[in-house]
């Protein structure tokens, strides 16, 4: 007796793969198909619109002859003219303005950065009472409003007699911006090894020479984030230079801006032309420190 014995064969099912939407090619690990990428890019573009329309906004009305013209900004196309910043060039306080806050923008940024600088290298390298609570304190500061500050930051002012003063607003700016940048600072100095600290030291560097000479250079994409930081914080800041600087011959901008509204009148037309040559000055030190800005923001996050 024979038995036939019937065998069924199947056949090996390929496993799925993506497919790409235009023609079925396998897509790699790490590639994103054309439907993908689309939405990607769009969403995208809508954000940088979003970003951009602000800003340009502000450019179109500032050719504005009309003092009403933002009304109908429809109508600026046909007679747009730079008449708003040549009159606020040559008939306000602009250059007085401009100068002051550029010196309480430079001072706020060396004073700031080099406290800051000091503060978070001493608390990354050195082991002292207090060291811990220290940066704590500083996270402490950055909860009150300015709001709550004011009366009396006004008070301490007055009494060190430092009211009306450049070096007064320098002070007040720097306690807004040490203790981020001291937090900042502190994360990157965390990352540079402390074998070249124990290098400096032997070859007979003191711990500020080890610092300076050794630290700082490295440093050099977080400083720069801390320096831009500090610089934006003083440049356009209104609410303690309006309280404070009460000679209008030491406004800086962000006050004198505010000179264009009264109670009867509002120059928008020449507030917009001075808002964006406001605007210069910080896009160009954005530029300078701009390579800097990523590293500086990332280095801190991780040790290792």
């Amino acid at each position: 007796m024979s038995t036939t014995v019937t065998e069924t064969t199947a056949t090996p099912v390929a496993p799925a793969k993506s497919r790409a939407a235009d023609g079925g090619k396998a897509l790699k690990r790490g590639e994103r198909g054309v439907l993908a990428s689309l939405g990607l890019h769009g969403v995208l573009a809508v954000a940088a619109f979003l970003a951009a329309f602000p800003i340009g906004w502000i450019c179109y009305i500032s050719l504005g002859p009309g003092e009403f013209d933002y009304r109908h900004p429809g109508t600026i196309l046909g007679k747009a003219t730079l008449s708003n910043y040549s009159y606020v060039i040559q008939h306000t306080q602009f250059g007085t303005w401009m100068l002051n806050s550029v010196i309480v923008g430079l001072g706020t940024t060396v004073v700031g950065v080099l406290i800051a600088a000091s503060a978070a290298y001493a608390v990354s390298r050195m082991r002292f009472l207090g060291r811990g609570s220290l940066m704590y304190t500083f996270l402490l500061t950055q909860m009150f409003p300015v709001s709550v500050l004011m009366v009396p930051l006004y008070k301490i002012m007055a009494g060190l007699h430092l009211l009306d003063s450049y070096g007064g607003l320098v002070v007040i700016y720097c306690s807004t911006a040490v203790p981020y940048c001291a937090w900042l600072l502190k994360g990157y100095f965390d990352t540079i090894p402390v074998d070249i600290d124990e290098a400096g030291r032997i070859d007979g560097l003191t711990p500020f020479g080890t610092f300076w000479r050794l630290i700082v250079p490295l440093a050099r994409p977080g400083l720069a984030v801390a320096a831009f930081y500090t610089f934006l914080t003083a440049w356009g800041e209104v609410a303690f230079a309006t309280h404070f600087m009460l000679s209008s011959n030491k406004y800086t901008l962000a006050v004198g801006l505010q000179t264009y509204i009264s109670q009867y009148n509002s120059q928008w037309n020449y507030m917009a032309a001075t808002a964006v040559m406001i605007a210069i000055p910080a896009a160009g030190v954005f530029y300078l420190v701009q390579k800097h800005l990523v590293t500086g923001l990332t280095a801190g996050g991780t040790k290792g």
